[in-house]
């Protein structure tokens, strides 16, 4: 099959997003296939589908590392409801599940394996290596490996040892959503990316409207935006603001959750399941909230205090209108 015939067939779209069709091709149905590739691509862009389709054209598996446990869930059921095998290997599983996923990995089972940096040098994962077929190994949230970005991940730092140890280094992607050229120097040198492909789409989202308001009461303005809305992000600053905001407009009836790093483990996911799957419209978060979150008809997101900087701003007001349509990014 042809890329586009997957991206069809599996994912229902007619037409790649830009630096798609590229990335997909360097990796692996070009001419040219078998590249490096680097992929800076905006919140919404399609990222995932960039090393998604490859996974699906080339003969092995496809391993994805990445920090984000909701993502990795997340993507896999989407997977596997569209016919695609995918497994996850994170902390939650239990020791059985664990267990039956390495078993079925090493029958060549997946298509793609989703797993936490954490876990790549542990002596499981160097054991299942050697049974896998690695075609293609992609790196998500790729900021996370230069100690110059504000994610770091000192896990990151087991992948270049990781690869190092492959008998065969496959191609390696690496997808972020933002970086700076320094970050982006970083993310290449460190990986040790070869002759990639460097893909960095344009930032401007068309179906995107930005405002910046100073309304003399906040609350008073979000209640009035509200109003008009459906399914939305509000950001504030602290976990006290959203303990406040959250409180007041559950009890003046609004379908709202919470979710702050402070809350139970459980109480985080199952906010963020009722946001996913609709069962409340509206999130308070503060910026521990949205990294990964693959949500298609967040109308509005509204960010109640100033963000840390631009690109924080940008990477949260991003998650607003996913599936294309009209979405308000509104700075209080």
């Amino acid at each position: 099959m042809r890329p586009n015939e997957v991206l069809r067939e599996y994912f229902g779209y007619d037409e790649f997003r830009e630096g798609q069709a590229e990335i997909i091709e360097a990796l692996g149905a070009g001419a040219g296939a078998g590249r490096d590739a680097f992929g800076v691509m905006p919140t919404g862009a399609g990222k995932s589908l960039c090393y998604q389709i490859p996974a699906l054209l080339l003969p092995g598996v496809t391993l994805v590392i990445t920090p984000l446990i909701s993502l990795m869930r997340d993507q896999v059921l989407a997977l596997c409801a569209h016919g695609i095998p995918a497994a996850f290997i994170n902390s939650t599983l239990t020791e059985a599940q664990m267990n039956r996923a390495m078993a079925n990995a090493r029958q060549g089972r997946y298509k793609l394996i989703y797993i936490a940096p954490e876990r790549l040098l542990t002596p499981a994962m160097t054991e299942l290596t050697r049974c896998l077929n690695i075609s293609l190994i992609a790196v998500d949230e790729a900021h996370c490996i230069s100690q110059w970005g504000q994610d770091f991940r000192p896990s990151y730092m087991d992948i270049p040892k990781f690869v190092e140890a492959l008998p065969v280094r496959p191609p390696i992607a690496a997808f972020t959503a933002t970086a700076t050229p320094r970050v982006r120097a970083d993310i290449l040198e460190t990986l040790a990316l070869k002759n990639p492909l460097v893909k960095v789409a344009g930032f401007d989202r068309p179906n995107l409207y930005f405002e910046v308001q100073s309304p003399k009461d906040k609350y008073a303005a979000l209640k009035r935006w509200l109003k008009e809305n459906e399914s939305g992000i509000v950001y504030c600053s602290t976990r006290k603001e959203v303990e406040s905001v959250a409180a007041r407009l559950q009890a003046e009836g609004y379908s709202a959750a919470r979710y702050h790093a402070g809350l139970p483990d459980g109480e985080r996911s199952g906010a963020q399941d009722d946001f996913l799957y609709d069962r409340v419209k509206l999130i308070v978060a503060t910026n521990a909230f949205g990294m990964g979150i693959d949500k298609s008809n967040v109308r509005f997101v509204i960010h109640y205090n100033m963000p840390q900087n631009v690109g924080s701003y940008y990477q949260e007001a991003g998650r607003a209108g996913r599936d294309g349509l009209p979405s308000d990014c509104i700075l209080n």
